[in-house]
């Protein structure tokens, strides 16, 4: 039997929605999120997080537009605080109209600590992102309470973004300290993945203001320590799968070794319509069956290690419509041996393109790789 410890975290993480008025195609893309979340993934969600930006002026009348959304969702809903949630000078339109948690703020789900933390209200405004000493000295009290347990940061932005430098270093050093499997974030506007092999960082696709790819989410999974990330375009069919251990390369941290001559395969498979069969696939053309765990709500199976540093190895769901999902990923054998090179809390770190995943690499947005303004046609 397992215990909840045991149970993979499973959440889906919608980028940021930069929200002005209804008539705009991103508010339009927000209302069928929440829609097909709730429909099709949301009794197998454990929370949908909301990474800051949400209104881009930060007015009454633009968080108005998140209500009706939100009230399609059964499944527990986190918001963060963004750039723009402060363009009014201060956070009050954001609490007082959403009403949401307080930040900072702790949860315990499945045995991970969630912390959930305001890098933009202790600022004057804009790019001006800090903590206080006060959320920092409250972080580290989350983080000391995690003891042998998972944990799991969720912000605005990456560490590096914070102005004051002795902010940025205390918060690299308890991320290290306690050994945080992830950070995600928003404000980025495009999918990233960067990793120290202590830490995942993790971005998605903005929902509003988009300069890459197609609009969608991240589903995002914590399995005893290892973390997984997988971005579903909107349109998309369903099953979608995701391998939740072992850990793909890219992902790797330290504390994921692996040992042995084999290992266990789990995946979870999202969707509305019951699952017919599933299947493993490994590189060398082995095909074996994976049976269902209903405790853990996921399919397993067990394979043997190939004799090299990573492992290709696919998951195929097939629905009782006959429609296939699969998730492919290359596994971290005991072989593998990490490099890590690049600046700490930083996108220096980034894995750069998994194109499999949904991470184009190529950086386009407004805080990075801005595209140039168009030309107004006469």
């Amino acid at each position: 039997m397992f215990t909840e410890k045991q149970k993979p975290l499973l959440l889906a993480h919608i980028g940021d929605l930069h929200l002005t008025d209804a008539k705009q195609q991103n508010y339009k893309d927000f209302l069928s999120i929440t829609a097909q979340i709730a429909v099709e993934i949301g009794s197998q969600l454990d929370f949908v997080l909301l990474p800051g930006d949400n209104a881009d002026n930060g007015l009454a009348e633009q968080y108005r537009l998140i209500t009706p959304a939100l009230k399609m969702l059964d499944v527990p809903v986190y918001i963060l605080t963004g750039d723009h949630d402060m363009e009014q000078g201060s956070l009050d339109n954001f609490y007082n109209t959403l009403k949401p948690e307080r930040l900072p703020f702790k949860k315990t789900i499945k045995g991970v600590h969630c912390i959930f933390l305001d890098v933009c209200g202790p600022g004057t405004g804009g790019p001006d992102f800090r903590f206080g000493a006060e959320q920092l000295q409250t972080l580290e009290n989350y983080l000391r309470e995690c003891g042998d347990d998972t944990c799991a940061v969720f912000m605005h932005t990456y560490p590096d973004d914070l102005k004051d430098a002795n902010e940025r270093q205390k918060l690299l050093d308890l991320l290290r300290k306690y050994q945080v499997a992830l950070v995600t974030m928003g404000h980025t506007h495009y999918n990233e993945v960067a990793n120290n092999h202590h830490t995942v960082y993790t971005a998605t696709r903005s929902t509003g203001q988009i300069e890459e790819g197609p609009v969608g989410y991240s589903i995002i999974s914590i399995d005893n320590g290892v973390v997984s990330w997988r971005f579903r375009a909107l349109e998309d069919p369903f099953p979608f799968v995701m391998i939740t251990s072992p850990v793909d390369y890219r992902l790797y941290r330290l504390n994921n070794a692996l040992q042995g001559d084999r290992t266990e395969i789990r995946a979870t498979v999202l969707g509305a319509d019951a699952v017919k069969q599933v299947a493993c696939f490994t590189g060398d053309g082995q095909t074996y069956t994976m049976s269902f765990d209903p405790e853990r709500n996921d399919w397993y199976t067990t394979i043997p290690f190939k004799n090299e540093a990573t492992m290709r190895v696919s998951v195929e769901a097939v629905n009782v419509k006959g429609r296939p999902g699969r998730h492919s990923i290359e596994i971290a054998t005991p072989l593998f041996k990490p490099l890590t090179n690049g600046k700490d809390g930083s996108d220096e770190l980034s894995i750069g393109a998994w194109v499999e995943n949904g991470i184009l690499g190529t950086q386009l947005g407004p805080n990075r790789n801005a595209k140039p303004p168009q030309k107004k046609k006469d």
